[in-house]
C-alpha cells in the first residue's frame, strides 16, 4: 500500500512462509507464495497448506520423487520459465513431474512455442509414426496444438508437446482425408471404401458411419468422401459417385442427420466435386474449391455456400464466368484466411498470389500482390513457379509450398495496407514475401500439404515419411517425437 515502508513489512512477515521440503533426499526451501503459484488444487499448495499446521515446522515435509527434476520445477514456479539445467531432461520426463505435482497448466505454457512467425521459423522435429510412416493426411489443431495423422488404415494422434498419445486401427485400408471434429472423435475418408466414418479414439471403435444416398437416383450409390471441414455443430463432407455425381453433405454432430448443401452432376470442371472444403464462422459460409489439370492447363471453381438457405452466395470459375483480368492464368490451388475473411489463389502459370476480401466480393475482386523485396523479384512466376504449389494461410501469414520450397508472405504494416475508417483495405503492397526454408531443406521433396496449429507450420512431403513441424524458436528441454 502507499506510504507503507517495505521494511516493515519484511519484519512482520511470518516465519511460517518459508517452508523446507525434502525431495528424494535432498533439501530445499521455498515459501508458500511459490508453491500456491502452481494453482489451489496443485499438490504443492497442499503441501503448503499442511505445513502452515505442521506440528514440527523445522522438520521438512518429504516427497518421494526426482529432486533434480523438482529443482527445475520449482525454478519455473519462481520466475516462469524453464532453467537451463532442463535441457538435461527429455519434455517426457518433466510433463510426468509436473503432473505428479498438479503443476502441467505452468509447463506447458513454458514448453510452448513463442508465436510463429515464418521470417525466422527452422524445422523443430519430424512426427514419424512407428508404421505406415507414410503420412497421407493430416489434420493440425489451432486451439490445442495436437496434430491427427493419417498413415495407412491408421490414425495416429500427437498432443501439444508432439508426444505420441494412441494410435486406432481403421477397418479402412488407406485413410485418405482426416479431421478432428470433437474431443477424441476424428471424421476420415477413404479414396477405396464409400461413406464418411467417424472413431473414438479414446476406445479406438467406429462410432458411426454416414453414406450419400437417394433411393430414387440409382446413379447415387458407393459415395466416397473427397473433403472435410465442421463447424461447432455440423460435419461438412464432399462426396462424389462413380458417375462424377457429387454433393456437400451437412450432418448435424448430436444426431447425425444430413442436408444436402449442393448437388452437381460433375459433367465438367465447373461442377466437380469439391477437393477442399474450409467453413469460415464469421461470415457463416461454407467455401468449397475444385481444382483439376490436363493437357490445356489448370481448371475449376471457388465457391461459397450459405448452408442454411443452401444458396450459393458467390461463385468464380476458371477459366469461365467471373473470370480474373488475369485470363488463362488460372488457380493451382486456394485456402481461406477464416480470421482476416480472404480469399487466397495462386496462379498455375504465373505463380502469382491473388487475395480477395470475402466481405467484398465481385467479379473480378482479385489484387495481385506485389513483390517490392528486390532479392526475390525475379523468382516471381516462370517455370520456377509452376507445378506443385500448395498454400496455408495461418495467423495472418501466407505459407506457400513450390515444389520442395518454403516461403511465407507476412503482413505489411504501415505502408502495406491501406486503412479507411479503420477498416483493412487490401492492396498490392499488403503482403511481403521471404523464404521459410534453407536450401536443404527444399531438396527433401515436393510438398504435398501445409497446415499450421499451435503457433507451429506442419509439412508433409511427397512420398517422404512422416511431418515436418516448423516453430519459430527452440526451447529447453524439447526432444523429437518418434
Amino acid at each position: 500500500m502507499e506510504g507503507e515502508n517495505p521494511h516493515d513489512a519484511t519484519e512482520t512477515q511470518p516465519s511460517s512462509d518459508r517452508i523446507k521440503l525434502n525431495v528424494g533426499g535432498k533439501l530445499f526451501e521455498t515459501t508458500t507464495s511459490t508453491l500456491r503459484s502452481g494453482g489451489p488444487d496443485s499438490l504443492l499448495s497442499l503441501l503448503s497448506n499442511r505445513s502452515l499446521h505442521h506440528h514440527d515446522p523445522s522438520q521438512p515435509v518429504f516427497i518421494d520423487r526426482d529432486p533434480e527434476i523438482f529443482s527445475a520445477l520449482l525454478s519455473l514456479l519462481r520466475s516462469n520459465r524453464l532453467p537451463s539445467t532442463a535441457k538435461r531432461f527429455s519434455n517426457q520426463e518433466l510433463i510426468d513431474e509436473a503432473s505428479y505435482y498438479g503443476i502441467e497448466s505452468q509447463l506447458k505454457s513454458a514448453l510452448a512455442p513463442s508465436p510463429l512467425t515464418g521470417i525466422d521459423a527452422s524445422l523443430f522435429t519430424t512426427i514419424r509414426p512407428s508404421s505406415d510412416a507414410t503420412v497421407s493426411d493430416f489434420n493440425a489443431i489451432d486451439s490445442d496444438g495436437s496434430v491427427w495423422v493419417a498413415h495407412g488404415g491408421q490414425i495416429s494422434v500427437y498432443d501439444w508437446n508432439l508426444t505420441h498419445s494412441g494410435t486406432v486401427r481403421t477397418h479402412l485400408d488407406y485413410i485418405s482425408t482426416i479431421r478432428r471434429i470433437g474431443p477424441g472423435v476424428a471424421a476420415v475418408g477413404s479414396e477405396t471404401l464409400a461413406g464418411l466414418h467417424v472413431y473414438n479414439t479414446a476406445s479406438g471403435y467406429r462410432s458411426c458411419c454416414v453414406d450419400w444416398a437417394d433411393p430414387t437416383d440409382p446413379r447415387i450409390y458407393k459415395a466416397r468422401v473427397n473433403a472435410i471441414a465442421d463447424s461447432d455443430n455440423s460435419v461438412f463432407a464432399s462426396f462424389d459417385c462413380r458417375h462424377k455425381e457429387n454433393c456437400v453433405l451437412m450432418i448435424d454432430k448430436n444426431k447425425w442427420t444430413t442436408l444436402e448443401v449442393a448437388r452437381q452432376s460433375g459433367s465438367s470442371s465447373k461442377s466437380m466435386v469439391a477437393g477442399k472444403l474450409k467453413y469460415v464462422p464469421k461470415a457463416g459460409v461454407l467455401v468449397g474449391v475444385s481444382v483439376t489439370s490436363g493437357a490445356f492447363g489448370y481448371s475449376g471453381y471457388i465457391r461459397l455456400w450459405d448452408p442454411r438457405s443452401k444458396e450459393v452466395v458467390w461463385e468464380t470459375n476458371e477459366p469461365g464466368s467471373g473470370r480474373s483480368s488475369r485470363f488463362g492464368d488460372s488457380f493451382a490451388d486456394v485456402d481461406v484466411d477464416v480470421d482476416e475473411l480472404t480469399l487466397v489463389k495462386l496462379g498455375s502459370k504465373s505463380g502469382d498470389l491473388a487475395v480477395a476480401d470475402l466481405r467484398k466480393l465481385s467479379e473480378d475482386p482479385w489484387i495481385y500482390l506485389e513483390e517490392k523485396n528486390p532479392r526475390m523479384r525475379m523468382m516471381t512466376g516462370g517455370a520456377s513457379s509452376v507445378g506443385n504449389c500448395v498454400i496455408n494461410c495461418y495467423r495472418k501469414q501466407l505459407f506457400v509450398g513450390r515444389e520442395g520450397e518454403l516461403e511465407v508472405w507476412s503482413t505489411v504494416e504501415g505502408d502495406g495496407d491501406q486503412n479507411v475508417g479503420g477498416e483493412r483495405i487490401l492492396c498490392e503492397g499488403s503482403y511481403r514475401r521471404n523464404y521459410v526454408d534453407k536450401v536443404e531443406d527444399s531438396e527433401r521433396g515436393v510438398i504435398k500439404k501445409i497446415e499450421g496449429g499451435g503457433d507451429r507450420l506442419f509439412v508433409i512431403r511427397e512420398g517422404v515419411e512422416g511431418i515436418e513441424a516448423w516453430q519459430s524458436s527452440r526451447f529447453s528441454g524439447v526432444v523429437s517425437s518418434s
